[in-house]
């Protein structure tokens, strides 16, 4: 009985089952991302220097339903406009390739989502989003026609002389602190464009007598008007009143290093303008009546043996801020040392600016031996505000060769860019160089320690005495590459990211200055010999034991 059932059931079984019926539908597997690739190139989420044209390819672990996925990406501009684009197939649907329908911008951010109702030809959505960031090639056309590498320094110095001439404050003539200040100006960074229209008068950007009717200008207003505390000035002041605009709540009387940012200006012009005349004459005296009445010495502080860098009448030493290198200020001691009227003795130099030795570094990076300053030698400034009239050319102390210190510190900043460990896109050996500078979040001082992408034209442009030829290849890069975009009314903005697409709209008198100054020095020495065929220059320095063949 049991054999027949079995018998029984095999045969219904059979005669369900009807001939040539296809085998059952396996269960639908998973459909997952696999991989992205722009132009072959599989990267994760982050592209940078993506051609104009992409190919962007989504791979999945199935074959795609076509009609589930123009629907569900989305190709957006990062202003949020909208992108058209095609679509095509590879290997038997499961690879998605999208291209933009015309090409992109240049230097620009895109983000390509594909959304989670994406879904295979089995029904099996994909569940999650798919974000990838694109950021596009730059432009590498010739934005300028070319010309001689000479006319080039000029023209850049020529447009950078704009910023102190034409816009320097129709009152005082001082130098503004940037395009948006206003009225107000300060005091190191007039320093740097009284400096800049020596430049000028000798590149004939103007006449002498015009160079000479503004120094008046400027000379008369810091004379009469401009607050002074112990011979020392404030690093801003309203360039209508001459009265203090503060810093910062405390700064807000003498700033010594601005001060001797000022006076080596003024020293420079003191020297330049040595005609016999009565006009000349009176502006040597003038600028020699400043410059006596800084009394360096009492920024010692109780006679202490290092320089304050503040005082304040209101909060007098509260800042307590002293001067020790390495850093920007070598010139305040340069000339503190050289003043005849209140001078200071070697021994607050090296115990107070260089700590007995304690600022020599003498560690090697990038192949460079620094002799002075912090871990890779810290922003490019260092090497620019005290030489803009100090000639570094064969200079040494106890503690230094200050041709080697300047050029070995830029070679380290440059190699840091062109290593570009942090890869930020654009870094290279045609866009580097870190200083403080305008910043994409407000103002930073940019160092190989301290770098989020930003480049500052001055730090390369700066440079040129110490590095010509890497100089150079930054300038025509800025100039022909980027210059629809860094060169301005006032010369290049102040600073840019290509990684981050952000350009300044800032031009700083502390930046566009030595920048005039530095080209110049390169091309003629010009400043360098002004300053230092001062015979109180002179004379200070060997007393802090200087040696150069032009004391």
């Amino acid at each position: 009985m049991r054999k027949t059932v079995i018998i029984i059931g095999i045969i219904l079984l059979t005669a369900c089952k009807k001939k040539g019926d296809p085998a059952p539908t396996p269960p639908a597997g998973p459909f997952n991302h696999v991989q992205t690739q722009v132009n072959a190139t599989p990267n994760g989420s982050d592209y940078v220097n993506v051609p104009v044209l992409p190919v962007i390819k989504f791979s999945f672990s199935a074959a795609a339903d076509n009609a589930s996925v123009k629907p569900n990406i989305l190709l957006n501009e990062i202003t949020g406009a909208s992108m058209p684009f095609t679509i095509s197939y590879e290997r038997n649907d499961s690879t998605v390739v999208i291209q933009p329908a015309a090409a992109l911008k240049y230097l620009t951010k895109y983000t390509l989502k594909v959304f989670p109702d994406i879904q295979s030809k089995q029904q099996k959505k994909l569940g999650t989003t798919i974000t990838i960031n694109l950021l596009t090639q730059i432009d590498s056309s010739r934005k300028f026609a070319l010309i001689s590498d000479d006319a080039l320094l000029t023209l850049v110095q020529r447009q950078h002389f704009k910023y102190f001439w034409e816009f320097g404050h129709p009152v005082s003539g001082l130098a503004r602190e940037r395009n948006s200040s206003g009225d107000l100006v300060t005091s190191g960074g007039s320093g740097f464009g009284i400096m800049a229209i020596v430049t000028g008068i000798s590149r004939s950007f103007i006449t002498r007598a015009e160079g000479l009717s503004r120094m008046q200008k400027i000379v008369d207003f810091l004379k009469t008007k401009a607050k002074t505390f112990h011979g020392a000035f404030p690093h801003w002041l309203n360039g209508v009143t001459g009265d203090v605009i503060p810093f910062s709540p405390k700064d807000n009387g003498a700033d010594l290093v601005e001060t001797s940012y000022l006076m080596q200006g003024l020293l420079t012009a003191r020297q330049y303008f040595n005609g016999a005349d009565a006009a000349e004459t009176t502006l040597r005296a003038d600028i020699n009546s400043l410059w006596n009445a800084v009394e360096w010495s009492w920024f010692r502080k109780n006679n202490e043996n290092v320089l304050y860098w503040h005082w304040s009448r209101d909060y007098e030493w509260d800042m307590n801020l002293p001067i020790k290198g390495w850093n920007e200020c070598l010139i305040t001691y340069a000339l503190a040392a050289s003043s005849t009227t209140y001078t200071i003795p070697k021994e607050v130099y090296d115990q107070g600016w260089a700590s007995n030795g304690g600022m020599k570094n003498n560690q090697t990076y990038y192949g460079y031996q620094l002799p002075l300053g912090p871990p890779y030698g810290g922003p490019l400034f260092y090497a620019h505000y005290s030489f803009l009239g100090i000639n570094p050319n064969s200079l040494t102390d106890a503690y230094a060769n200050y041709w080697d210190q300047n050029r070995n510190h830029t070679l380290i900043n440059y190699n840091y860019c062109v290593s570009n460990v942090r890869s930020y896109f654009g870094y290279s050996d045609s866009c580097w160089g870190l200083t403080a500078s305008d910043d994409i979040n407000g103002y930073k001082v940019h160092d190989p320690s301290n770098d989020n992408g930003v480049i500052s034209p001055t730090a390369a442009l700066s440079s040129f005495p110490y590095t010509p030829t890497e100089s150079m290849k930054a300038l025509k890069f800025f100039y022909y590459v980027l210059g629809d975009k860094l060169w301005k009314e006032y010369g290049f903005i102040d600073a840019f990211s290509l990684h981050h697409v952000w350009f300044a709209d800032s031009f700083l008198a502390i930046d566009q200055g030595p920048i005039i100054i530095m080209i110049e020095n390169h091309r003629t020495g010009l400043l360098w010999n002004l300053f230092m065929s001062c015979p109180e220059v002179k004379a200070g320095m060997k007393k802090l034991g200087f040696q150069s063949p032009y004391l």
